[in-house]
């Protein structure tokens, strides 16, 4: 999984991730929020966190199942440490990788602000993630901070990590 604050680059990094694999799958979280039909809230508000808990349970339950059907998943999405319990425990899976893209907070927001194809432009909604993702109680192995600019250097770097098993929930 490779999540973090908005603009951090987890989509280019887990795009390319999955396409230097043989046999992947590539699952945009996001996709997932796009399924609610109405009454949908802001991802980020606080009243959203029973909607939030549905839709990563839907989606983990998704990204559990290509996994254990022998498929390389990467999960692009926004699942903080406090989601991560229940993200793992509906794949189904012994175990996943679990790593956050942690830039500086500005970097995020000019990211945001700059990207094309992507609707979401918040500037106050990147920096309360951003500081969420910050203050999050998680083993700093997870975290990636200040990562390189360039995300193949970013993807390899989580290759590294993954083989060395740093990146594993629950810990080996």
């Amino acid at each position: 999984m490779i999540t973090g604050p908005p603009g951090a680059g987890k989509s280019t990094v887990a795009r390319i991730l999955a396409d230097r694999a043989k046999l992947s799958v590539l699952v945009n979280g996001d996709a997932f929020f796009g399924f609610l039909a109405s009454g949908a809230i802001q991802p980020w508000l606080e009243e959203s966190n029973d909607q939030n808990e549905v839709v990563t349970r839907a989606a983990a339950s998704a990204a559990g199942k290509y996994a254990s059907g022998g498929y390389l998943t990467v999960y692009d999405g926004v699942v903080g440490p406090w989601f991560l319990p229940t993200f793992f425990a509906e794949t189904s899976l012994e175990q996943l990788d679990y790593v956050i893209l942690l830039p500086d907070v500005e970097s995020c927001v000019r990211r945001v602000d700059t990207r094309r194809g992507h609707g979401f432009r918040d500037e106050s909604a990147t920096r309360k993630m951003h500081e969420e993702f910050v203050s999050a109680r998680i083993d700093g192995r997870h975290v990636l901070v200040d990562p390189p600019d360039d995300p193949e250097a970013v993807a390899s770097l989580v290759e590294d990590e993954s083989r060395a098993g740093t990146l594993a929930y629950p810990p080996m």
